[in-house]
């Protein structure tokens, strides 16, 4: 990532904070951009009443701000969801999971009343599907999983070596032509063995702020 282009996350990022509240419900996500927007935490502690986070990695950085992450279960319903996404388009639908959160940052989003996407320019596209699709599976059904993504015209490739805070594998899918992105998600959601598909379009994003040279523009 060229400094330039971490800048215009920070910029995102900074924008995001001041959708903060008092007593704010506040759910946080996970990756490059949802960093700086950790790091920005800190002056507005006394305005958490709680905090929920999408992964072990943003957790710990929420404890090193000063904020101590709650479970879900105990929580209910949060006000505000912040999360980064991999691609976006101007009609908000997302594609998530390049850092293996994707089903907790979907769970987390679906929780939340109003959910602030987070991005750089590069991101904008004008149809997903440039980035390779993510979906978490269970173990045993990867390969089962990669015949039947087969069939819709994706090629599936295991994320080696890496394992998702739930103990599943990650399949990259390449190749697919997303047109329709609520069809394709709930078609896949169908699959057997598929816990979370990195479509975010059912639900896509309320607000999209996107990091450009000289400010950002929110979508």
């Amino acid at each position: 990532m060229s400094a330039a282009g971490d800048e215009k996350k920070r910029r995102a990022a900074t924008a995001a904070l001041g959708k903060l509240r008092d007593d704010i419900r506040l759910g946080v996500g996970t990756g490059s951009t949802v960093n700086h927007f950790i790091d920005g935490l800190a002056p507005h502690r006394s305005r958490i009443s709680v905090a929920v986070s999408s992964s072990e990695g943003s957790s710990a950085r929420l404890r090193a701000m000063g904020i101590e992450p709650a479970d879900l279960n105990d929580v209910g319903e949060l006000d505000l969801y912040v999360d980064g996404a991999d691609e976006a388009t101007r009609a908000r639908q997302l594609v998530k999971g390049g850092g293996g959160a994707l089903t907790r940052e979907k769970i987390v989003a679906a929780a939340s009343r109003e959910f602030v996407c987070i991005i750089d320019d590069g991101k904008l596209v004008e149809r997903l599907g440039r980035f390779p699709l993510p979906i978490e599976v269970i173990p045993m059904a990867r390969t089962f999983v990669s015949r039947s993504v087969a069939q819709l015209g994706g090629r599936a490739l295991w994320r080696q070596g890496f394992v998702t805070d739930n103990g599943n594998h990650i399949l990259d899918v390449h190749g697919l032509a997303i047109d329709d992105a609520v069809a394709l998600e709930r078609e896949m959601n169908q699959i057997p063995g598929i816990v979370t598909v990195g479509l975010f379009a059912v639900r896509p994003s309320d607000l999209l702020i996107v990091g450009l040279d000289g400010g950002v523009i929110e979508i």
